[in-house]
């Protein structure tokens, strides 16, 4: 049994799947989820192995939000980052990591640093071996901070 708090980093993980996928693949919001919902939460593929059940809503909603906010949400990262890395200029992987993230601190519903410690987690299964994880702490903790300043 899946707890609620691997559900919802299991979303977290597969949002950020979902948006690279859908920003190299032009597929829209509403397949995307469903592949995923249908395809990935819970499925085991003899090739693959069993993949993790996730949090449908929150998934959804971080999908969607992402999307409806990408405006915004890049405008925040591109603030975070050095002047010389616009974001069109970043790792595709860590763009959705961004847009992910971002709509979750734009939502203002899971503090700040919970998000943070999360999609960091989420950068290390992406880049085991790399200085992302660091990276990404940097410009998400620069982005909580313009998105939730209160909580700061």
């Amino acid at each position: 049994m899946t707890d609620k708090k691997q559900m919802r980093s299991a979303a977290r993980l597969y949002a950020v799947q979902a948006l690279f996928q859908m920003e190299s693949s032009g597929q829209t919001t509403e397949s995307v989820v469903k592949e995923f919902k249908d395809l990935r939460f819970g499925a085991t593929y003899d090739d693959i192995g069993e993949f993790a059940e996730a949090d449908p809503e929150m998934f959804r909603k971080l999908v969607f939000t992402a999307v409806n906010e990408q405006a915004k949400i890049d405008q925040m990262t591109h603030r975070a980052l050095v002047a010389k890395w616009p974001i069109a200029r970043i790792d595709p992987t860590l763009r959705a990591l961004f847009r992910a993230a971002g709509a979750e601190l734009v939502e203002a519903v899971t503090p700040p640093k919970v998000v943070i410690v999360e999609y960091v987690d989420v950068a290390k299964a992406f880049f085991p071996e790399g200085r992302e994880p660091k990276f990404v702490n940097a410009v998400l903790d620069h982005m909580a901070r313009e998105a939730q300043p209160e909580k700061f």
